[in-house]
């Protein structure tokens, strides 16, 4: 079991910046993926941001550029820095955990919203 805590969230005017952070209750540096997932009001949960352990990212094509994942292992944290945010980016975001053993197994962070005012 991996359990999740984020912070970090508010409201921030349009051009503004955020570090949302997420800690996780066991090392990082075994947990095979973490990342960041938002969801908008009346929209699908979506990919913001991935890293490997590998240290291999994926970001969603709105917030290249944008947006920055990293993970410190030492602190089993993942941070997500939020730059030029536009009101589009206003959502609840999560953060979440891959753990392969046997089978995949996924966990989820309890969100935090971020707001974007114009």
């Amino acid at each position: 079991q991996v359990q999740l805590v984020e912070s970090g969230g508010g409201l921030v005017q349009a051009g503004g910046s955020l570090r949302l952070s997420c800690v996780a209750s066991r090392s990082t540096f075994g947990i095979n993926t973490m990342g960041w997932y938002r969801q908008a009001p009346g929209k699908q949960r979506e990919s913001v941001a991935i890293i490997s352990r590998g240290g291999t990212y994926n970001y969603a094509d709105s917030v290249k550029g944008r947006f920055t994942i990293s993970r410190d292992n030492a602190k089993n944290t993942v941070y997500l820095q939020m730059n030029s945010l536009k009101p589009e980016d206003t959502a609840v975001y999560y953060c979440n955990a891959v753990l392969f053993t046997l089978t995949k197994n996924t966990f989820w962070g309890q969100g935090t919203q971020v707001t974007v005012s114009s």
